[in-house]
């Protein structure tokens, strides 16, 4: 396994500018210009800045030119790695002059590296609530609770296993929690073994991590610990929110189009759907929109309150005159209800949209106030079987790991305006798309949408996908059976691709499935293991034995194998591949398939996670071949510069979940 000492720069302040993930990713951009031309110098930088996403729409490369030699007239001066990066910061501050907005990761905007502000009313929120959810854990017990009020939340974060805990309790048996390391002191290849089965994990049930890699958690960066714990409870809190897990939301709507529309909308938009459903009923005239300035006043919340609960109804919330004390009689009538004091009556007053949307969760989840009135009249809309439905999760926490802008709650509904794959292809196979004929939602036109459906399906002809007698207008019908096809073939070709890049085993060759095959036969052959699998519908890998094989002949000390069973019962077999998910996240695989698909031999997902550890495996040798070729430069410049001109003090070492990251 690969080193995890990240990247290191002298300045602390300059360090605590970037996650891990930004600097091995500008790193990377370093050395490549320093591989090219023998040393990096301003007048390189131009035409590496205009490259990324965070200026390319601001700055041309002649004015990014202009602002390096204002500094500095000299433009062939040659700079270390910590120059590049302060230059870097200075060009992203005219960025943010220019836009007049605020600093943001260059990597993803929903998580800034800039704001370390901690908003103490969540973070107490928080730990609440993991107080009251993991009380019981026979780890974690001997921790807990946590004292809001110190800085006890990120040193317990900083093994791994708090935050694999949480996300057990969020969507639970994710995790295989004989995977997790629970020893009471960890060492660093523990702790990061931690970190990334929580990254897996965490994308594998819908969490945008693109910009976190695993050194930010063990170094426990509170704005990104508290991110990811915001998403996960999240998670947790609205997984309810959706008509297979509540068929009574069906109440909200009045016919089958309504139905497919509130199929589509995402779970706080349901629950939006649902407060002002209730307040509809009860007399309240407003229109509830968000959970921020809407809710400030309290009063939604006492009507809402009174519609649910009439036996603790009083008129006394809504005749108080102050917020405050407003704000503070509905938690008093809430408490009533079970539901735990998590935000206090002046987070309602100021507004907090995330307390206030986890407040009317937990309403929703102790009285709905729906009923089965209307539950079998649309039974029909909810038919799929139960491989179409776990095909369904796959695709779109896929699609959703890949960071894209549009996130996708429902994938038969979301991807009809087309706007959403084209999305998801131009992240896999940037430049492909011809964004001057797309369509942004909303799109109102059908035809605007067939549009882009159309061009979805050229971009795959062009990918030689098999289309047969598909066209843009099956997309918008959301016909699912080819919805799954082509997003099957976008994934397959994706993987093959990833593949085909790395250098150290394709030399630029095509990858076949055939190659993936051969190749997990041979590595669990040359391991000494006896199992092979003939194809990727062989019924004998139900058991699970080959890919805890294959898994351990590519890190022969990842398997526990006391913990594996000979998997010949239905529960040997679930135990097995419980635990061969969590290996592989554990080790840096990032996959989305589920235990079911495993014990049933889904020839797709079996490809998919074949091709997972492959490519970890492969990855391990390319990164290996890199860090050698860095530390000979690294070297080379050490006694090129003895007298002690060089500044460069960071070094690259990329983490196993952390390879190339876009910009």
């Amino acid at each position: 396994m690969s080193s995890y000492q990240g990247v290191i720069v002298s300045d602390p302040w300059l360090q605590s500018q970037f996650t891990q993930v930004e600097l091995r990713t500008l790193k990377s951009k370093f050395i490549s210009v320093r591989t090219q031309h023998g040393r990096v110098t301003r007048d390189d930088l131009p035409l590496v800045f205009a490259g990324m996403k965070a200026f390319s729409e601001m700055f041309s490369e002649d004015e990014i030119k202009t602002f390096l030699g204002e500094s500095n007239t000299d433009m062939g001066e040659e700079i270390d790695f910590e120059a590049f990066l302060r230059l870097y910061l200075d060009l992203q501050g005219r960025a943010v002059e220019k836009s007049g907005g605020s600093r943001s990761s260059f990597l993803k905007a929903t998580t800034t590296t800039f704001h370390h502000a901690i908003n103490e009313s969540e973070k107490a929120s928080y730990v609440a609530h993991i107080n009251n959810y993991l009380a019981e854990d026979k780890f974690l017990k001997d921790f807990l609770p946590i004292d809001p009020a110190t800085d006890a939340l990120f040193d317990l974060a900083k093994d791994g296993v708090l935050l694999c805990k949480l996300i057990n309790v969020a969507v639970p048996g994710t995790i295989d929690e004989r995977a997790i390391n629970t020893k009471k002191v960890l060492n660093p290849w523990e702790r990061n073994e931690n970190h990334t089965l929580c990254l897996n994990s965490a994308k594998a049930i819908g969490c945008t991590v693109v910009n976190i890699g695993t050194q930010d958690l063990v170094e426990a960066r509170p704005h990104l610990v508290l991110g990811l714990i915001s998403q996960i409870i999240k998670i947790q809190l609205l997984a309810d929110l959706n008509l297979k897990k509540t068929p009574q939301l069906v109440e909200l709507v009045d016919d089958s189009q309504e139905v497919e529309e509130l199929l589509s909308l995402a779970p706080e938009k349901v629950l939006l759907k649902w407060m002002n459903f209730h307040l509809k009923k009860a007399g309240y005239q407003k229109q509830v929109t968000n959970f921020s300035t809407d809710l400030k006043d309290g009063e939604a919340y006492a009507h809402l309150l009174n519609a649910l609960a009439p036996e603790h109804s009083t008129h006394s919330t809504l005749d108080a005159k102050d917020p405050t004390e407003r704000a503070n009689k509905v938690l008093e009538m809430a408490e009533k209800l079970d539901c735990k004091r998590y935000l206090t009556p002046k987070d309602i007053v100021e507004g907090s949209p995330n307390l206030n949307l986890a407040f009317v969760a937990q309403i929703f989840h102790h009285r709905n106030g729906l009923t089965d009135s209307k539950t079998t009249t649309f039974a029909e809309m909810m038919t799929d079987d139960a491989e179409t439905s776990r095909e369904e999760r796959c695709f779109r926490f896929w699609m959703n790991s890949l960071g894209a802008t549009t996130y996708v709650n429902n994938v038969f509904e979301d991807v009809r305006n087309g706007y959403v794959m084209l999305e998801i292809v131009d992240k896999i196979f940037p430049g492909t798309v011809n964004w001057k004929q797309a369509n942004k939602p909303p799109i109102k036109m059908p035809f605007k949408q067939v549009e882009n459906c159309n061009q979805v399906i050229q971009i795959g002809r062009d990918l030689n996908f098999s289309l047969v007698n598909v066209a843009g207008n099956d997309i918008v019908a959301g016909n699912k059976k080819l919805i799954i096809a082509f997003l099957w073939q976008l994934m397959r070709f994706s993987m093959l691709q990833l593949l085909k890049n790395l250098r150290t085993h394709s030399q630029g060759k095509e990858i076949t499935d055939a190659d993936i095959l051969n190749w997990a036969n041979n590595k669990v052959k040359k391991a000494g293991r006896t199992s092979q699998m003939e194809s990727f519908k062989d019924k004998s890998l139900s058991s699970g034995i080959f890919f805890l094989e294959l898994l351990s002949a590519v890190e022969p000390r990842v398997v526990n194998w006391g913990l594996v069973t000979k998997g010949e019962t239905d529960e040997d077999k679930k135990l097995n591949a419980t635990y061969i998910i969590s290996v592989a996240r554990k080790l840096g695989c990032s996959i989305f398939l589920l235990p079911e698909d495993v014990i049933e031999v889904n020839q797709k997902m079996m490809l998919t996670l074949t091709a997972s550890i492959m490519y970890w495996s492969l990855q391990q040798q390319e990164s290996a071949s890199e860090d050698c070729e860095i530390s000979d430069e690294i070297s080379a410049e050490s006694r090129k510069n003895e007298t002690g001109l060089s500044g460069e003090t960071s070094y690259l070492a990329v983490d196993s979940e952390s390879s190339k990251t876009e910009e």
